[in-house]
């Protein structure tokens, strides 16, 4: 919201609440179910955690739910983590946070960011600094050598990606144009720190880590990706939006090749995402998927 006072311009940031600024028209609906009085305003800071799961509407808390993981680790022993990422985006955009004689600042607040430190990176959420599509990000400029494992279906994940990730530096064009912004490229070759691996093959996603350490993120939207965040969908083809059957097919094959793993899954967060996957089929999925989850955790 701007206004205007003695010639100089305010900015307050809120989150959207407007009906028409959504793209889903089931959105109330899911609202209803989901409860714990949350609103279109509100839906950014929705989440709750049980046990090793954090559940939230929008997944840029899953960096928090990473965080709180580091910091109950003894320092220095951060052995390579695999990364199950099951998602029908990559999330790793460039977040409103910037390098400052080697401290990390948040764009917006300018307060200093610390992966270690979960009050500090709460803090970069609610201020905007890290968002859905960027939260991956900071977490891999902290774990260099993290393995990401990228789960994703047609069409957006048509063959097997294997790649390097390497850090990088990009300029700010918003907030501060002499500022340095963190970024994760995905490159070919061995130039970079961290190996990541796309696939629409469960199997293969779930292959070869048995014994390791493993944080497992789940957004809705690799299930059900009706919306995209697009309001003009409908003229989207091919899209990913199949019946609940279908959906439902896909839980049982994700724990399935999370048991057969036999990874150490440490920390799991699933997210919603309005606007992406389809508010309709959030509780019938849910329930499927925290069944499922109930049995290997």
């Amino acid at each position: 919201m701007a206004t205007e006072f003695g010639g100089d311009v305010d900015l307050k940031l809120n989150w959207p609440s407007g009906a028409e600024r959504h793209v889903d028209p089931a959105l109330n609906a899911g609202l209803r179910w989901w409860g714990r009085s949350v609103s279109l305003g509100s839906m950014w800071s929705a989440r709750w955690r049980e046990g090793r799961i954090m559940t939230s509407l929008y997944d840029q808390w899953t960096v928090l739910s990473w965080c709180e993981w580091l910091s109950r680790r003894p320092s220095g022993t951060v052995e390579p983590t695999v990364v199950l990422h099951v998602d029908d985006h990559r999330d790793l955009g460039s977040p409103r946070l910037y390098l400052a004689n080697g401290t990390l600042v948040d764009a917006i607040t300018n307060d200093e960011v610390k992966l270690n430190d979960p009050p500090t990176v709460l803090r970069a959420i609610e201020s905007g600094a890290i968002g859905m599509g960027s939260f991956m990000t900071p977490f891999l400029w902290h774990c260099p050598e993290a393995e990401v494992r990228h789960l994703c279906q047609p069409p957006k994940m048509q063959a097997d990606v294997r790649r390097k990730f390497k850090h990088n530096l990009v300029a700010d064009t918003l907030l501060n144009p002499n500022a340095q912004r963190l970024a994760i490229d995905v490159v070919d070759g061995a130039s970079g720190t961290g190996n990541y691996l796309g696939t629409n093959d469960v199997h293969r996603w779930s292959d070869g880590i048995e014994g390791r350490s493993a944080l497992v993120h789940i957004d809705m939207d690799y299930f059900n990706n009706r919306y995209d965040g697009d309001s003009a969908w409908f003229e989207r083809n091919p899209r990913l939006d199949p019946d609940l059957p279908t959906m439902l097919l896909r839980v049982d094959d994700l724990v399935e090749a999370l048991a057969a793993s036999k990874a150490n899954i440490e920390d799991v967060s699933i997210a919603y995402s309005p606007g992406f996957f389809p508010a309709e089929f959030w509780q019938p999925v849910d329930r499927r998927l925290r069944a499922g989850l109930a049995r290997i955790l």
